[in-house]
C-alpha cells in the first residue's frame, strides 16, 4: 500500500508540476491586447464588418488565431470549426496563409465552416503581439478574460468559454 500511495503523490506532483508550466507558458506567450481592440471594424473574408466588442456582448468569444501552415493547428482547427457548427461563438482570425480567395479555397477543401478574418500581411496578429500559433483569447463582453496558446482540446476550449461565461 505505501508502494501505491507513494505513485499516487508522485503523480500528482507530477500534475501540479506541469500545471505550473502550463500556467508560466500561457503567461509567457500572452497576446498584448491593442488599445481599443473590441471595438476596432476588422472585416470577415465573406466581406463581413465585426467587432470583438459587439460579438462578445452577449455570450464569450472565442477568439483563434492560427495558420494554414501551422502543424499544431491541423489538430485544433477542426475542433474549433466544430464548435462554430454546433452554436459556440468563435471567430478565427488566419495568419498570413494567402489571399482571401485561397484561405477560402483552404477553408472548402477542408469544409471548415466558421467565421474567419484574414491577416494576411500578419499586421493584425503583431498587434496584438501574438507569436505562437494557434492562440486561443476569450473574450467577454468586449474584455480579455483569458488566453492559452499550442495544443488545446476541443473540451479545454468548451471548457473555458463556459468558464468565461459562468464566472
Amino acid at each position: 500500500m505505501s508502494r501505491l500511495k507513494r505513485w499516487g503523490r508522485d503523480l500528482l506532483v507530477l500534475a501540479l508540476l506541469m500545471l505550473v508550466m502550463i500556467w508560466v507558458m500561457d503567461s509567457w506567450r500572452a497576446p498584448q491586447v491593442p488599445l481599443a481592440f473590441a471595438d476596432q471594424p476588422m472585416h470577415t473574408v465573406d466581406g463581413r464588418e465585426v467587432t470583438l466588442s459587439t460579438l462578445s456582448q452577449e455570450r464569450p468569444l472565442l477568439v483563434y488565431f492560427w495558420a494554414s501552415w501551422c502543424n499544431i493547428c491541423r489538430f485544433t482547427t477542426p475542433a474549433v470549426a466544430a464548435m462554430a457548427e454546433d452554436g459556440s461563438n468563435v471567430i478565427g482570425i488566419v495568419l498570413r496563409s494567402g489571399e482571401d480567395a485561397k484561405v477560402e479555397r483552404y477553408l472548402q477543401a477542408k469544409e471548415y465552416r466558421m467565421p474567419l478574418i484574414n491577416d494576411k500581411d500578419g499586421r493584425l496578429s503583431a498587434s496584438w503581439q501574438v507569436s505562437v500559433t494557434p492562440t486561443l483569447v476569450i473574450i467577454d463582453k468586449g474584455r480579455v478574460v483569458s488566453s492559452t496558446s499550442g495544443f488545446t482540446s476541443s473540451w479545454g476550449m468548451r471548457l473555458r468559454l463556459w468558464w468565461a461565461g459562468w464566472h
